[in-house]
C-alpha cells in the first residue's frame, strides 16, 4: 500500500473511531451503570489519536516537509491536538465528562476534512516560499496546539453553561490567587435571586439545581481552569515564535496583519479569563462566558480570516 492509500484508510478510520467513540460517551454519561464506557471511550480517543498521527507521519514522509501546509492537513493536526489534551484532562479529572464535549467536535473536525473537502484539498503540494523555513514547525505547530488546547478548555466551559443552564452558581473554595492549578475543595453554594411578584412583594428564590449537577458543574470549571491555564502559555510562545520569523522574512516583527490582529485578541481573551480567575477569584458562570466568547474567537482566529484572503497571511489561507 501507498502512502497516499494509506492516508485514505487512516483519516476514514480516524472518523469512524472518533464517531464510534462519541457514542460510547454519551452512552456512559446517559446510562452510568453501563460497565467499561469510560474505559472504551479512553481507548476509543487514544486510538483516534494514534491514526491521526500516523496520518500525518505518512504525510510528512510523502511530502517531505512537516504537514501543516493546507487545510486538510492542519485539521488533522488540530484534531490529533484535540485528543491529546482531552487524554490529559481526563487523566487530570479521572472523569469522563470530558469527552462528552470533545468527541463530538473532534469527530465533526475530522467528517469534515475526510468527508468532505474535494480531492485537490486532500492533496499535497510543493512548499510556497514563504513556508519553506524550520519556523513552519515551530510557529505553526504551537499555535495549532494552543487552539487545541483552548479550545478543549472552552468547551468545557460551554458544557459547565448547559449543566447549569446558565444560572449564577457559586463555586466558593480555596483561594486561586497564588496562581497555581492545584485542586479545589470547593463549598458549592446555591445562588440566591430576588425577584419582584405581581403584587409587588420581594420573593427570595433559589436556583433548583441538584446535587449532582452542582458536582458535575465544580468538575467542569475546575478542569476548564486548568486546561486553558495550560494553552495560553503554549499560545503565548506561538505568537512570539510567530513574530521572529515575520521579522526573518518580512523585515517586522508585528504588521498588524488580520491573522495577527485575532491572534492579539484572542490572546487578550484568554488573558483576561485567567485574570479575572486568579486576581478577582472569578468562577463560575462569568468566567465560562468568557471561556465561551473565546472559543468562537478562536475558531475566528483560525478560520475566519483567511476566508478574507487578504495580508500577510492570505498565501496560506488556512494556516
Amino acid at each position: 500500500m501507498d502512502l497516499v492509500a494509506l492516508q485514505g484508510v487512516l483519516d476514514n478510520l480516524s472518523f469512524a473511531v472518533l464517531f464510534a467513540t462519541m457514542l460510547i460517551y454519551w452512552v456512559g454519561a446517559a446510562f452510568p451503570q453501563v460497565p467499561y464506557a469510560s474505559t472504551l471511550g479512553t481507548a476509543g480517543m487514544a486510538i483516534a489519536n494514534l491514526s491521526t498521527a500516523a496520518l500525518l507521519a505518512a504525510r510528512w514522509i510523502e511530502a517531505g516537509y512537516f504537514p501543516l501546509s493546507n487545510l486538510y492537513e492542519s485539521l488533522f493536526f488540530l484534531v490529533w491536538g484535540i485528543t491529546t489534551m482531552h487524554l490529559i484532562a481526563e487523566n487530570m479529572s479521572k472523569s469522563n465528562l470530558v469527552g462528552i464535549v470533545t468527541a463530538p467536535v473532534s469527530m465533526a473536525i475530522t467528517a469534515f476534512a475526510a468527508l468532505t473537502l474535494p480531492d485537490t484539498m486532500q492533496a499535497s503540494a510543493p512548499l510556497v516560499p514563504a513556508l519553506k523555513s524550520n519556523w513552519l514547525m515551530m510557529h505553526v505547530s504551537v499555535m495549532m496546539l494552543s487552539y487545541a488546547t483552548l479550545m478543549v478548555g472552552s468547551l468545557l466551559a460551554i458544557a459547565f453553561l448547559v449543566v447549569t443552564r446558565g444560572q449564577n452558581i457559586e463555586l466558593r473554595g480555596s483561594s486561586v490567587g497564588t496562581g497555581s492549578y492545584r485542586e479545589k475543595s470547593y463549598q458549592l453554594h446555591r445562588s440566591e435571586e430576588v425577584s419582584v411578584n405581581s403584587g409587588g412583594t420581594a420573593v427570595l428564590e433559589k436556583t433548583t439545581l441538584s446535587p449532582q449537577r452542582l458536582t458535575l458543574a465544580d468538575t467542569l470549571d475546575n478542569i476548564s481552569y486548568r486546561v486553558i491555564g495550560l494553552g495560553f502559555p503554549l499560545l503565548t510562545i506561538g505568537i512570539i515564535a510567530g513574530g521572529v520569523w515575520a521579522n526573518e522574512a518580512w523585515g517586522s516583527y508585528w504588521s498588524w496583519d488580520p491573522k495577527e490582529t485575532w491572534a492579539l485578541i484572542t490572546w487578550l481573551v484568554f488573558a483576561a479569563y485567567l485574570h479575572a480567575r486568579i486576581t478577582k477569584g472569578w468562577q463560575g458562570r462569568r468566567p465560562a462566558i468568557l471561556a465561551a466568547v473565546g472559543f468562537v474567537v478562536v475558531w475566528v482566529c483560525y478560520l475566519g480570516v483567511n476566508l478574507l484572503g487578504k495580508g500577510l497571511h492570505s498565501y496560506g489561507w488556512f494556516l
